[in-house]
């Protein structure tokens, strides 16, 4: 770190206002906020001061997505060679996995921070941390193979006009990462639906559907076992598969109060009892425990509806909001055949009602605080 800090302080003064690489300072402060700390510190005034702040929060939920990525590597890569009939090592599986997402993550940070850069730097502000996990966030709701173009078009599309038309992050109503995924899926759908782009490299005569899928074709007999499911040695998205990596992530967040319990068991129950209710009435084959081991279920509701900035703040708004996306992905899923997932537009959908659901519970609690004080007055 020594070496770091002064590297920066011999560098610094090159990026200052005035000098020629000032074109470039947003960039430079960008790295340097996040391999050091910043030098800037709050001066006068009364202020809460508190280990945690946004760099921290972000680094966690990095940390928290780690288990479902590196789970997801090895996956594509034990898709991959079990498609072609090949017994391949855990190391030669990680690799191959691991050489997919590489290009993915790098090409979606180079878009998407270059457009943070260039705003920052028109705006005069600092780059923000949230695109740290949006990046990190959007290879791991895509298939392995991604034309990486499109991945370059989606992540720029998401940055900016879901974030700096609104002013950037902390302003934004959509959750970015989501929005990229929504703009492949309606812009070139080929590439992210159907079963052949789930197994990267697959051999013709393999199916890569996903268990979703199986459902939507009435082919649950082909479904894989609950253990399968639950361990993620399933086709789908490098993140979406390891629903026990998922729990791992969703602890450390609940841990660290970094998202909130409310929300994401609010959208379990939705979906469990959504899922339960479309069973017993016969509309659907699967229970509900079912649904949520499926597609991005779980994931959408640990890492995307928790999203502290789309989502409601309120505590009663909580577990409106989680309820109602649980209670829309799976009547999506039910009602349209057309799209298995629903998951994404459920959250998504939520997003715009979000400041609606928030406004509305704190007008009640208004009211009901009025008609006390005025129960109070006439007592007195």
């Amino acid at each position: 770190m020594n070496i770091l800090t002064q590297l920066s302080d011999k560098i610094s003064h090159h990026f200052e206002k005035g000098k020629p690489l000032y074109c470039f300072y947003a960039l430079y402060d960008a790295i340097d906020t996040f391999l050091l700390t910043p030098s800037e510190v709050t001066s006068g005034g009364s202020h809460i001061r508190d280990a945690v702040d946004m760099k921290r929060i972000m680094i966690t939920v990095m940390i928290a997505l780690c288990p479902a990525l590196f789970f997801g590597m090895w996956n594509i890569g034990v898709q991959h060679f079990l498609s072609l009939g090949e017994n391949a090592t855990f190391w030669r599986c990680f690799g191959y996995g691991f050489l997919k997402w590489l290009p993915l993550v790098m090409v979606t940070y180079f878009s998407g921070l270059t457009i943070e850069v260039i705003f920052a730097q028109h705006r005069g502000h600092q780059v923000a941390e949230g695109f740290f996990v949006t990046g990190f966030l959007i290879p791991m709701i895509m298939p392995p193979d991604v034309p990486l173009w499109i991945v370059a078009i989606a992540t720029a599309f998401s940055v900016l006009f879901a974030k700096e038309v609104f002013g950037g992050t902390g302003y934004n109503f959509l959750n970015p990462a989501l929005i990229a995924r929504a703009f492949v899926f309606f812009a070139y759908p080929s590439v992210i639906s159907g079963d052949a782009v789930w197994i990267s490299e697959s051999a013709d005569a393999v199916s890569g559907a996903t268990p979703l899928a199986l459902v939507m074709n009435d082919a649950t007999a082909q479904m894989p076992s609950f253990l399968d499911m639950f361990i993620g040695t399933i086709p789908g998205c490098i993140g979406e598969t390891s629903k026990i990596c998922i729990i791992i992530g969703a602890i450390l967040l609940l841990y660290t109060q970094v998202a909130s319990w409310r929300i994401m068991l609010s959208v379990v129950v939705g979906g469990w009892i959504t899922g339960t209710l479309f069973h017993a009435a016969g509309m659907c084959p699967i229970t509900g425990w079912q649904h949520l081991l499926m597609g991005g279920f779980l994931f959408g509701a640990v890492f995307m509806a928790t999203d502290p900035v789309t989502a409601t703040h309120t505590q009663a708004g909580k577990w409106i909001y989680g309820l109602l996306i649980g209670i829309l992905a799976i009547v999506i899923r039910v009602i349209n055949k057309g799209y298995p997932e629903g998951m994404m537009l459920a959250i998504l959908l939520m997003n715009i009602f979000a400041p609606l659901i928030d406004y509305c519970i704190v007008k009640i609690k208004i009211r009901k605080r009025k008609i006390n004080i005025s129960k109070h007055k006439i007592l007195l």
